[in-house]
């Protein structure tokens, strides 16, 4: 379980939001809704342990009742998954793979696992920049999720696809939080992708609104 208990972060003028206290159970897909400028992404960040310069912030993180939030971000074992593919050009996508991976001897059986699932055979030694949106949205997916992490962010995922890929992808994302049963925050401004979320939340610049 994903758990955030009142978190408030502040710019030296004025608080963004807070006191926020919510929780995500495993397996659970949770969905944030927030006007443009309300602080959702700076939220992420801080769950990752990256909160800007110049910004405070105050709260508990914790995850499977462990507190999280004085970790360092790759102590903290929560994935993200971004608008934009971002994977590494210079490598080639089991490269990509292998770079979150952790250190063990069957690495390349993992990978082959992965891409399967992902209906990716094959595409070990490709180039990111031969794949299509689609292909590298799953790639990027599954680097994340190749770092085995115990709860997953997701900010605006589907937005730069096509309506009707945007939909397979989707799909095809929850379908692995699901199988993995971990809890996942998904920030979107799309109706359709949080009429799929178990539950959502809307940021309104002091709480939220179940």
């Amino acid at each position: 379980m994903l758990e955030l208990s009142r978190v408030e972060i502040e710019t030296p003028e004025r608080k963004l939001f807070g006191p926020l206290t919510f929780q995500i159970e495993r397996g659970e897909i949770l969905g944030l809704q927030a006007a443009s400028g309300s602080g959702k992404s700076v939220l992420l960040r801080w769950m990752l342990g990256a909160v800007p310069e110049g910004l405070s912030a105050r709260g508990e993180l914790s995850l499977d009742g462990r507190r999280i939030h004085q970790l360092p971000t790759d102590e903290r074992q929560i994935g993200l998954l971004l608008q934009q593919a971002t994977l590494f050009p210079h490598l080639s996508v089991a490269g990509n793979l292998q770079f979150a991976m952790p250190p063990s001897s069957d690495r390349a059986q993992k990978i082959a696992q992965l891409l399967q699932q992902a209906g990716l055979n094959g595409f070990e030694q490709r180039d990111p920049a031969t794949l299509s949106g689609g292909q590298q949205a799953r790639v990027a997916l599954l680097r994340a999720l190749a770092a085995e992490p115990k709860a997953l962010l997701l900010d605006e995922p589907f937005s730069s696809l096509d309506p009707e890929l945007r939909a397979e992808f989707r799909a095809w994302v929850f379908d692995q939080i699901s199988e993995r049963q971990i809890p996942a925050l998904v920030v979107s401004h799309d109706r359709d992708d949080l009429q799929q979320c178990s539950r959502v939340l809307r940021l309104n610049g002091e709480s939220v609104d179940v």
